[in-house]
C-alpha cells in the first residue's frame, strides 16, 4: 500500500509542536498583560480628571482672590464725592486693575443712580468699536445727574499716564447700578457678592462680577473678572492630543472652553453663553446628559466610537460648576494596545526562535538524507547549478555527499564547456575557457592545448591552465604515437595523459596535456574509463578549434573577396586607382577620434568591436557599384571622348573641308579663274580652318567654365558643310543600327553639318532603365533622382557646349549612378546580422545634411555618424586625388576651403569637420597620400572659426 501521500516531514513536526505551544502561550500572556494595563490607565485617567479639576479650580482661585483683595481694600476707602472728585481718586482704581491682569473693570455704584466705571481697553477691535483716540488704555465710563436729577453719561479717554486724551457726552448711556444684580445683592449684605458667569456687553468677555458694599454704606464697588485665561489653560491640561474639556455651571451653559469663538452666543443686541448642547461637541454633551459625577471614568458611545467621559466639581466662590473632560478610547488605550503589540511581538520573536530551535533539531535527525534527496531530485530535474553535498556524521552519507558532489560538478563543468563554445569567438579566450573547465571536469592538477601549425609543421601554446611554464614551441616527430612524444617532450613529472585532437576529416589539429599528480595520487595505471571520460572531453574541445578555425578561415575569405573587389574596381580604371584604400584608412582615423573623444559632442560615442568591423566592410565597399559604371564615362577626360577620343573624327572633317579648299582653287584654275584670287580664297580658308579646329579642340579638352558666346560659335563652326559620299549604316552593330530605325536614308552623296547632334547619337534607355525615380514601381530603396531622358547622347554640340568639366547630364547620371548600383548590390547579399548596416553606410556617402544629396535625399536625422564620416572621406580623398584626368589635384588648404564651405552650406557634418581639423586628421592623411607639392599650411584656428 502506498502512504506517500500521507507522509510528514520529522523536521516539521518538530517546528510546528514547538510553535503551536508557544502561539497558546504568548496569546494567553499578552492578552492578560492587555487587560491590567487597561485598568491601569483608566484609574489613571481618572486621577488624572481629579487633578486636572483641582488644577483649574487652583487657577480659577488665583483669578479670584487677588480681585477680592482689591475690592475689600477700595470698600474701606471708597471713591467719593461729586463727578470732579471721583475723577481725582482714579488712580486708585486703575492701581486695582494694573495689579491684577484679570481684572475687566473697576466700577462704584451710588444710591442716588451715579455710576464710575473704569476698563482697560486691550481689545483693537473693541478700541475700533468704541471710536477710542489712538493711545488709549482706560476708559472711563460715568454716569452723575444734576440740581434737577437727569442723568448725564460721559466716556473718558486716558492714555497710561492717565492723561485725559477725549471726553465724550453719551446721552443715550442710560447705566443705573440700582437696578443691577450686583448691586442689590451687595447692598443688602456685609459680604462680597459674586455673580454667576455671565458675558461682559461691552468686552464680550466670559467672566463674573464681584461686588462689595462700602464700610461706610454710602457706595458699591464693584469689579469684573475675566476667566477667558482658564479656556487656553485648559487646552495645556489635556490628558491626550484629542481630550475635549469644558467648564459648564449648574444650567449647562459653559463657561471655559478652549475655542472661545464657540462659547458666546449673539442674539441680536445682546449676548449670552453657549449651552453644553450648542457647543457643537457630541462627546461632551453625551457627559452632561447622560453620565453621573464621579471620579471613575464611564465609556460611552458616540457616533460609533468609544469615549470616556468624567464629570468633576469644581467650587469657585460658592458657585456650582463642573469640569466635563471625555478622553478617546484608542488614545487613552494607546498604550495598553502598545504594550499589546510588543508583546505580541516579543511572542512572535519567541516563536520564531523556538521554531527555528525546532527546525534545526529535526534538520539534526533527518536533513542530511533530505537534502541528498532534494538535490538529486534537482540533478533530475536538470537543474544542476545547484551545489550537492552535506555534512553528516555517519560514514555512509558522508561518502554518497562526496560522490553526488564530483557529479554534479562535473555536469556544471560540461555546461560550461557548452556556453563557452557557444559565446566566445575567439579561439584563444575560447580554448582557455574550455581547458579551465575540462581542467575541472577530469578532477586533474593542470593542462595545456597545443595547435598544430601545418605551415610551419610543430606544435604551438594555445591555451595554458594551472601549470608551470609551458614551452611556446614543441618540435616533435612524426610518429604513430604523437601523444607519447609530446609527454617525453615536455618530461612532465608524475602521472600525465596527452591526448590527440582530430577533425572530423582526422585531420591532426593539436594535443591535450593534462597533469594528474596532485589529484589522481598514488602511482599505477590510469584507469581505462578515466581514459575514456578524458577522451570524451576533449572531443568537445577539437570540434571547439575546428569550428573557431573555420569560422577565422571564412572571415579571412570575407575579408579578402572585399579587398578583392575594392582592388578591383581601383584597378579597372588606371586613374581612379586606390580611391578604395585609400577612403576607408581615412575614414578609419576619423572615426577613431570620434570615438576617443572624451569631451565635446562626441564624449558619449562609442562602438563595440563588431560596430567597428561593420564600418569597415561598409568603407571598403562603399563603391562597389562601380564595376557597373562604363569604364569611358568614369575616365572620361575630353567632352567628345566616348570609347575613343572623337576630336580625330572631327578632325578628318576638317581635313575633308582642306582638300575640299584646295580643289576648288585648282578647278578655278582649270576654268580660267584669276590665280592670285583664288590664291587668297585658299589661304583665307585655311586660315579660319586652323583657327576654328584649334578652337573646338580647345573647347573638347574642358574646364571650369565656358562663356555663352564660345557655345554660339561652336554653333557657327557647325554650321559649315561638307559631302558624305558613304553610306553610314555599313559596318555597324545591330544596338546602333535599331537607332537608325525610322529614319530616311537620303541618296548619296549628302551634304552635312561639321557639327551635328544626330538622332543616332540619342541612346534610349530601354529595358536597362534604372529604378530610381521615386514613383516607379520597381524602386522598393526609396530612391529619388532625376533622371535623363536618354541613356547616353553623343551629340557633337551638345557634348561639345558641356559648359563645366567633360560630362553632360547622361554621363553625370551614370557616374552617380554607381551608387544607386551599390546600394542595390549590397542589399541583396545575406549580410549576418552584425553586418546589417553595410548597405545605408556604404550607399549614403553621397547624401547631404540639408537632404539635397543623392541618391535618396536622406537628412540630417537620416545619417547616422557612420555616414557622415564617410562623406567627408570620400569628398576629401576626391578633391585631394592626384590621378583623375579631368582635374588637377588641389593642395591642402584649397581642399580644407572647400570643405569648409560645404559645411556652411550644410552639405556636410559641421561638428565632424571641426574633429576632422581640430585633431590634425587631414594632415595625418596628407603626409601619407598626398604628393609634396600638395602639402601646404593651412590655418586651422581660421578655418574652424568659419564653421
Amino acid at each position: 500500500m502506498n502512504n506517500r501521500g500521507r507522509s510528514i516531514s520529522l523536521q516539521l513536526l518538530v517546528a510546528l509542536a514547538i510553535m503551536l505551544g508557544m502561539l497558546v502561550l504568548g496569546a494567553a500572556l499578552a492578552w492578560q498583560g492587555y487587560l491590567g494595563v487597561r485598568q491601569t490607565l483608566v484609574a489613571a485617567a481618572g486621577d488624572a480628571a481629579q487633578q486636572v479639576g483641582k488644577t483649574i479650580e487652583e487657577r480659577a482661585r488665583r483669578l479670584v482672590d487677588p480681585a477680592q483683595s482689591s475690592l475689600r481694600l477700595l470698600a474701606v476707602d471708597p471713591v467719593a464725592g461729586n463727578l470732579a472728585q471721583r475723577l481725582e481718586q482714579l488712580p486708585q482704581l486703575v492701581e486695582c486693575l494694573n495689579a491684577n491682569r484679570m481684572l475687566s473693570a473697576t466700577y462704584v455704584g451710588y444710591p442716588n443712580g451715579d455710576f464710575l466705571l473704569v476698563r482697560r481697553l486691550r481689545d483693537p477691535q473693541l478700541l475700533q468699536r468704541l471710536e477710542a483716540p489712538p493711545d488709549t488704555v482706560f476708559l472711563v465710563q460715568s454716569v452723575s445727574h444734576d440740581a434737577a436729577g437727569a442723568p448725564l453719561g460721559e466716556w473718558r479717554f486716558y492714555d497710561r499716564a492717565q492723561v485725559l486724551l477725549k471726553t465724550q457726552v453719551k446721552p443715550d448711556y442710560r447705566y443705573d447700578p440700582r437696578l443691577r444684580p450686583w448691586f442689590v445683592e451687595a447692598s443688602r449684605q456685609a459680604s462680597t457678592v459674586l455673580t454667576r458667569p455671565y458675558v461682559f456687553f461691552t468686552t464680550r468677555e466670559i467672566g463674573l462680577t464681584m461686588a462689595l458694599r462700602s464700610a461706610d454704606g454710602a457706595a458699591v464697588i464693584g469689579m469684573d473678572v475675566s476667566v477667558n485665561d482658564l479656556a487656553s489653560e485648559s487646552r495645556d491640561l489635556r490628558i491626550t492630543p484629542g481630550t475635549e474639556i469644558a467648564v459648564v455651571d449648574d444650567q449647562g451653559s459653559v463657561v471655559a472652553y478652549p475655542d472661545l469663538q464657540r462659547v458666546v452666543v449673539r442674539e441680536g443686541e445682546a449676548v449670552r453663553l453657549t449651552h453644553i448642547a450648542e457647543l457643537g461637541v457630541p462627546s461632551l454633551q453625551q457627559i452632561q446628559a447622560v453620565l453621573p459625577a464621579g471620579g471613575r471614568p464611564q465609556p460611552y458611545q458616540v457616533d460609533g466610537q468609544t469615549w470616556y467621559g468624567m464629570r468633576v466639581p469644581l467650587a469657585l466662590a460658592g458657585q456650582n460648576l463642573q469640569v466635563l473632560i471625555a478622553v478617546p478610547a484608542h488614545e487613552l488605550l494607546a498604550g495598553a494596545r502598545k504594550v499589546l503589540f510588543d508583546q505580541l511581538l516579543w511572542t512572535a520573536a519567541l516563536m520564531a526562535l523556538l521554531l527555528l530551535l525546532g527546525g534545526l533539531l529535526g534538520q539534526r535527525i533527518g536533513r542530511p538524507l533530505r537534502l541528498l534527496a532534494e538535490q538529486v531530485r534537482g540533478l533530475a530535474d536538470f537543474d544542476f547549478s545547484r551545489e550537492v553535498g552535506v555534512t553528516s556524521r555517519v560514514s555512509e552519507v558522508r561518502e554518497l555527499s562526496r560522490v553526488l558532489s564530483r557529479m554534479s560538478g562535473t555536469i556544471r563543468s560540461f555546461q560550461a564547456i557548452t556556453l563557452t563554445l557557444s559565446r566566445e569567438t575567439q579561439l584563444e579566450r575560447m580554448l582557455d575557457g574550455v581547458l579551465r573547465h575540462l581542467v575541472d571536469a577530469a578532477g586533474v592538477s593542470a593542462g595545456a592545448v597545443y595547435l598544430f601549425d601545418a605551415d610551419r609543421g610543430d606544435l604551438h601554446l594555445a591555451a595554458g591552465c594551472r601549470g608551470e611554464a609551458y614551452p611556446t614551441q614543441l618540435r616533435v616527430e612524426a610518429s604513430e604515437d604523437l601523444a607519447a612524444s609530446v609527454t617525453q617532450a615536455l618530461a612532465l613529472q608524475g602521472q600525465s595523459l596527452a591526448v590527440v585532437l582530430n577533425d572530423r576529416s582526422e585531420q591532426l589539429l593539436g594535443i591535450l596535456v593534462l597533469q594528474l599528480e596532485n589529484t589522481q595520487g598514488g602511482s599505477g595505471e590510469l584507469s581505462q574509463p578515466f581514459r575514456r571520460f578524458v577522451e570524451e572531453l576533449s572531443g568537445a574541445a577539437a570540434v571547439a578549434i575546428e569550428t573557431r578555425q573555420l569560422v577565422e578561415a571564412q572571415q579571412r575569405l570575407l575579408d579578402g573577396m572585399i579587398k578583392l573587389l575594392a582592388d578591383a574596381i581601383d584597378a579597372k580604371s588606371p586613374y581612379t586607382g586606390g580611391h578604395c584604400e585609400r577612403v576607408p584608412q581615412l575614414a578609419q582615423m576619423l572615426l577613431d577620434k570620434a570615438v576617443q573623444a572624451d569631451r565635446g559632442p562626441y564624449a558619449d560615442f562609442t562602438m563595440s568591436e563588431a560596430e567597428r568591423y561593420e564600418f569597415r566592410v561598409a568603407a571598403w565597399l562603399h563603391d562597389c557599384g562601380k564595376v557597373t559604371s562604363p569604364e569611358y564615362v568614369v575616365d572620361k577626360a575630353t567632352k567628345l571622348e566616348t570609347l575613343y577620343n572623337r576630336i580625330h573624327e572631327v578632325r578628318m572633317r576638317f581635313e575633308v573641308l582642306w582638300r575640299d579648299a584646295e580643289i576648288a582653287y585648282w578647278q578655278g584654275l582649270a576654268n580660267g579663274e584669276a590665280q592670285p584670287a583664288l590664291q587668297q580664297a585658299l589661304a583665307q580658308c585655311r586660315a579660319e580652318l586652323h583657327e576654328e579646329f584649334a578652337f573646338v579642340a580647345e573647347a573638347n579638352i574642358g574646364g571650369e567654365f565656358m562663356a555663352d558666346d564660345d557655345v554660339a560659335r561652336l554653333q557657327r563652326i557647325g554650321q559649315r558643310r561638307w559631302w558624305r559620299h558613304f553610306d553610314n549604316r555599313l559596318g555597324i552593330s545591330r544596338d546602333e543600327e535599331s537607332r537608325f530605325a525610322g529614319q530616311v536614308s537620303a541618296p548619296l552623296p549628302v551634304e552635312e553639318h561639321l557639327l551635328a547632334d544626330r538622332p543616332e547619337h540619342r541612346v534610349p534607355w530601354g529595358e536597362r532603365k534604372p529604378p530610381v525615380a521615386r514613383d516607379d514601381p520597381r524602386n522598393t530603396w526609396g530612391f529619388d533622382m532625376r533622371l535623363p531622358s536618354h541613356a547616353s547622347n553623343h551629340g557633337e554640340l551638345y557634348n561639345l557646349a558641356i559648359r563645366r568639366g567633360t560630362l553632360n547630364d547622361e554621363e553625370r547620371f551614370k557616374v552617380n549612378e554607381h551608387i544607386v548600383q551599390t546600394i542595390i548590390m549590397l542589399t541583396s547579399l545575406p549580410f549576418p546580422r552584425q553586418l546589417r548596416r553595410v548597405p545605408a553606410i556604404a550607399g549614403n556617402h553621397h547624401e547631404k545634411m540639408d537632404g539635397n544629396g543623392y541618391p535618396r535625399r536622406l537628412g540630417e536625422a537620416q545619417l547616422g555618424i557612420a555616414e557622415r564620416v564617410m562623406a567627408i572621406a570620400d569628398i576629401f580623398e576626391a578633391l585631394t586625388a592626384a590621378d583623375r584626368p579631368y582635374k588637377a589635384p588641389k593642395t591642402l588648404s584649397e581642399s580644407v576651403k572647400i570643405l569648409v564651405f560645404m559645411a556652411r552650406d550644410n552639405h556636410i557634418d559641421a561638428q565632424l569637420l571641426r574633429l576632422f581639423l581640430g585633431s590634425g586628421v587631414y594632415r595625418e592623411y596628407a603626409e601619407r597620400f598626398l604628393r609634396p607639392e600638395q602639402i601646404d599650411e593651412v590655418d586651422v584656428g581660421y578655418w574652424l572659426g568659419q564653421i
